[in-house]
Formats: C-alpha cells, structure tokens, sequence
C-alpha cells in the first residue's frame, strides 16, 4: 500500500481504541496524519504511535474535513452524535459501538465483497465482536453447510463493558478477597467469583441489547435466506475474551471430515485437536486467530453441529476487524 490516509480514531484511550491504534502500527496500516480524539478527561493524555506520543484531542469542534478515514470506537452515544457528522464532511466512517444500524456492517472474511457495492464515502459498521468472530469463522463453511438456524450461548467477559468493566472486575475481587463489603457499580449485583445471566440492558420481549445486536449482525453479515438465530449471554468473571457454544441446524447430515477439513484451511482459524478444547486464557487473549474445538454431530439430530470458538473481543472481535475493513478500503476503494 503506497497511498496514505489521514485517520481519526475517536475514543482513543479506551480498551479498543489502545488495540485499534496499536494495529494500525503493527500492521504498517498506511497512516499520513493520525488524530486521536476523546471527550472528557481523556483529552489531554498520550499515546505511544510509530515512537512518538501522540496527544489526545478534544472531539468537540474537530473538523472531519481534514480526514479521509474516521474509526469510531467511543460508545453509542458518541457514534450517534458525531459519526453521520463525519460522514457528512466526506470522512469515510467505520463504526465499532453498534449504533449505527444503517450502516453496512462488515466481516472482511465473510462479506469483505460488499464493499464493491457501496460508494465513498463509505459508512460501515464493524458488527458486534461475537458476531464478529462467529461469522468469521463460518465463513469458510457457508456454502456447504445449508444453514438453517443458528443457536448460540455466549459467555462475555467484563471488557465487554470497555475499561470500566476491567476496572469494575478488579475493584470488587479486591474487595471481596480483603473481606471489605461489595457495592457493585458498573454492574447491577457482584461479578467477581460469579456468573451474570444477563449481559447488560434488556430490549424488545425481554432480549438483552446485545444478543439482539448480535442477532442482528449475524444476519446481515451472512445473508442465509430465512436464516433463524437465537443468542443468550452470560457475563463471567473474566478480563478479556470471549467463548462461544454454538449448535447449528444444517439441511443435511454433517460431514464432520469436511467441515474439519474447510477449517483447516482457513487463515486466521486455529482447529484445535479432538480431546482438546479452546480457552480465552492461555489460547485466544492478545492474538489475532480464533479458535475453534469440540466439532461434534448432535446428540440426536445428525444434521446438527456443535463447536466452540475462543477469541479476543477487544482485538480480533473489535479492532482487527476494523483495521481488516480500512485496509480493504484503501487496497481497492479509496
């Protein structure tokens, strides 16, 4: 890539802002002029790019006509405000809060060729990080499989929430492990040494906000005809990572070897031996790939298969996933 780009990174100094610009470095992502914004407290502190420390900006008043590319990784309500602001001014947007459901969401192994189909500047949506690694990973698969529906019980961890839920974690574990008393605060009761049924705020007929989203995105994003997908999630004790049970109804009995076989091949997938099994520690936490174990026909359907998948939500699920979608964009669109 020898064209450059000048970027905004909006929420710079959360969990997947850091991750974000991190791999725009590492990846050797053609950056002319990098503006990191916040709001808040957070204007004002430093981050370390390409051996420099780069100042943090104060988002309010900042003009979107100085860029060509804007990641927005600071919330919904930032997104909402700001982002068709940039988009407006001729700033191609990609939006990692979800909130913006009119934009094209993106997984660049499953639908990367959507992008032919849209014009710049482009608005485009890095999807929920459990969709995310879910569609990547039956990408590869999609065309053999026959999917029919798509059950999917998803254990977040605290990140889920940003840096506040990491803090949230570590505050009430010292808390509990000094024996002081416990008054949660980014979550509605004690997650330390426990396990939330719900993750977050409730939406329609009682769904959390996010399996919704997730729901949402994996349908988009695969675009199977009447597709049926079903998520519950759970919020564990954990920094970072997310692991995933899913069970899909095919429209044929399963061939396991072919399956392992198609995931084998795949970049970025990791298959992990039988009699193994795939964990967010020690396996998928500060990596790239996604892992994959326990492929299993069902109990008593043979058209139905069971498998795990590990993986990093903060950076495979959220800020790889955006940076894969920026380098497509300069690669062929922009």
């Amino acid at each position: 890539m020898s064209k450059t780009l000048d970027i905004a990174v909006i929420g710079a100094t959360g969990t997947v802002g850091e991750a974000l610009v991190q791999l725009l470095e590492e990846r050797e992502f053609p950056v002319g002029s990098l503006h990191l914004l916040a709001g808040g407290d957070s204007a004002g502190q430093a981050v370390p790019f390409r051996g420099k420390n780069l100042r943090v900006r104060e988002l309010a008043g900042f003009d979107f006509a100085q860029v060509q590319l804007a990641f927005f990784a600071a919330g919904e309500e930032v997104s909402r405000q700001c982002a068709l602001q940039a988009h407006g001014a001729g700033c191609s947007v990609i939006d990692l809060s979800g909130a913006l459901e009119h934009g094209l969401p993106i997984v660049p192994e499953a639908n990367g060729e959507l992008l032919g189909g849209a014009t710049a500047p482009f608005l485009l949506v890095s999807p929920a990080p459990v969709a995310t690694a879910l569609a990547a990973v039956l990408a590869p698969l999609r065309t053999s499989l026959g999917l029919r529906r798509i059950t999917l019980n998803a254990v977040l961890s605290v990140s889920s929430l940003g840096r506040a839920g990491v803090t949230e974690l570590a505050r009430q574990t010292t808390e509990l492990l000094n024996m002081r008393p416990l008054e949660p605060q980014q979550f509605d009761r004690q997650v330390a040494f426990n396990v939330l049924a719900q993750a977050g705020a409730l939406g329609e007929g009682g769904h959390a906000k996010v399996e919704l989203q997730i729901a949402r995105d994996l349908k988009r994003v695969l675009a199977v005809d009447g597709l049926k997908v079903s998520v519950s999630c759970a919020v564990a004790p954990v920094f970072f990572g997310d692991s995933l049970a899913v069970s899909l109804e095919l429209d044929a009995p399963v061939d396991l070897p072919e399956i392992t076989r198609l995931l084998e091949q795949q970049s970025g997938i990791e298959l992990v031996e039988q009699g193994d099994y795939p964990t967010v520690v020690g396996d998928a936490v500060g990596q790239d790939e996604l892992y994959v174990g326990r492929l299993r026909i069902g109990m008593d359907d043979p058209a139905e298969l069971n498998l795990c998948i590990a993986s990093d939500n903060v950076r495979k699920g959220s800020s790889l996933n955006a940076v894969q979608i920026g380098e497509l964009l300069i690669k062929h669109y922009l």
